[in-house]
């Protein structure tokens, strides 16, 4: 783990602590903690592993540590009327509603459409992070793919399986 490699890091460790926190200071907070905290147990991270899943695994249970008994999340919906573009109408409402039903969603669903489809980690990277087998990482992307998809049509599709 380098310098360089940290510090290519940073932007997107801040990013997330953000989103988590909703608050710049806290954010910075976090990210501050977790370097600290992987500098002290970097003798834990595999060599082989992937430093960036590593860095998000830490922050991430940093924020879950830090926050467990305070309400963890604010509406995204603030976020999207700072904005700088100003969408259609139309746009608006379905932006709005689409971020109200993910917002509706369980931490857990947030968390993995978050990391894999904001932040662009891989699954195998994000199933190194929980600890979980990457069947599991995928099955749990799918439910909450399909919970949002539910929750912005307003109803819910029958489950169809698909026959190989």
């Amino acid at each position: 783990m380098s310098d360089a490699s940290l510090r290519e890091l940073l932007p997107r460790l801040y990013r997330f602590a953000l989103w988590l926190s909703k608050d710049p200071s806290t954010a910075d907070d976090l990210v501050q903690a977790s370097i600290e905290r992987a500098l002290k147990h970097q003798h834990t991270r595999r060599p082989d592993g992937d430093l960036r899943a590593w860095l998000f695994s830490i922050l991430y249970r940093q924020f879950i540590d830090t926050t467990r008994n305070a309400r963890r999340y604010a509406r995204l919906l603030e976020w999207f009327r700072k904005a700088d573009d100003a969408p259609s109408a139309e746009r608006h409402v379905q932006a709005r509603a689409s971020l109200q039903a993910f917002e509706q969603l369980p931490e857990a669903q947030r968390t993995l459409l978050w990391l894999v489809s904001v932040d662009g980690l891989s699954y195998k990277a994000v199933a190194d992070m929980f600890d979980v087998p990457l069947g599991t990482i995928m099955s749990r992307l799918s439910r909450a793919r399909g919970a949002l998809r539910d929750a912005c049509d307003g109803e819910s599709r029958p489950h169809l399986r698909i026959l190989k």
